[in-house]
């Protein structure tokens, strides 16, 4: 259902010695919206989802997971529960095709592990899901085209695309548009707009055009903590976050 909170985090936090790098952080992410983080280099935006989808674990706070505390869960113990992440850099088998990458990823998810004699490309689960997920993603058409032959552009649609394999319900994507052309870009803020009616998505990314198209709520982070979180218009206008950070230009720009 639209409007509810799949994902949260509580008093989230990071330290590592001395350094704080996320700090207290409280976050919703809510199916039907796309919710943007940004903030400079050394905010903590991808220690942030780093902590949420449990590839490090939290010093302090709590998540939850479609309702459960996930605190102290594993990282593909969330993945088995419905959060798919993307990374800054490419995490494709280039050799493999489209499809094929499509279909490791979803059988993560069909796990069977006591059919181990039986050829992968014979797992129904495992084809329907990569299918679907190549569908939703605008991969279609190239589904038998080897992954390092993909433009930069279609590369990223294929990592949403093995997210999506995995059947989630949370999707926390760490600069997907990065590199991408005006074009480009476009077809992938449709993809989000696309997929947001049946997922919470967290976007992190330095393209402020594409935030203020694309975000429904952004948070902006500076040094590891919040200093503001709302709607797209609210944050525009919030004078600290012009003096922290976008500064008056960026934020004209972006209107």
């Amino acid at each position: 259902m639209s409007g509810t909170v799949l994902l949260r985090g509580t008093g989230i936090t990071r330290r590592w010695g001395g350094l704080v790098a996320v700090d207290e952080v409280g976050i919703d992410l809510v199916q039907g919206e796309v919710h943007a983080v940004i903030g400079t280099n050394g905010a903590g935006k991808s220690t942030l989802i780093n902590l949420l989808s449990g590839e490090i674990p939290l010093s302090a706070g709590r998540v939850e997971l479609l309702g459960q505390d996930a605190t102290a869960w594993s990282q593909p113990r969330r993945a088995q529960a419905g959060l798919g992440r993307s990374y800054q850099r490419n995490t494709i088998y280039p050799g493999f095709t489209v499809f094929e990458n499509c279909r490791l990823a979803a059988q993560a998810r069909h796990q069977k592990a006591w059919r181990w004699w039986q050829d992968a490309g014979r797992c129904a689960d495992s084809t329907v899901a990569a299918t679907l997920a190549m569908e939703k993603a605008g991969l279609s058409d190239l589904g038998s085209r080897a992954a390092g032959a993909l433009s930069h552009g279609q590369k990223r649609q294929l990592e949403v695309a093995m997210c999506l394999a995995t059947a989630p319900r949370v999707l926390l994507l760490d600069e997907p548009l990065a590199g991408m052309g005006a074009e480009e870009t476009d077809r992938m803020l449709a993809l989000l707009e696309a997929l947001k009616s049946d997922h919470a998505i967290l976007l992190v990314e330095h393209d402020m055009d594409a935030v203020f198209r694309a975000a429904d709520r952004i948070t902006v982070m500076v040094n590891g903590s919040v200093i503001a979180s709302g709607a797209p218009d609210q944050v525009r206008n919030d004078p600290g976050v012009r003096a922290a950070y976008l500064g008056d230009a960026s934020l004209e720009t972006a209107a």
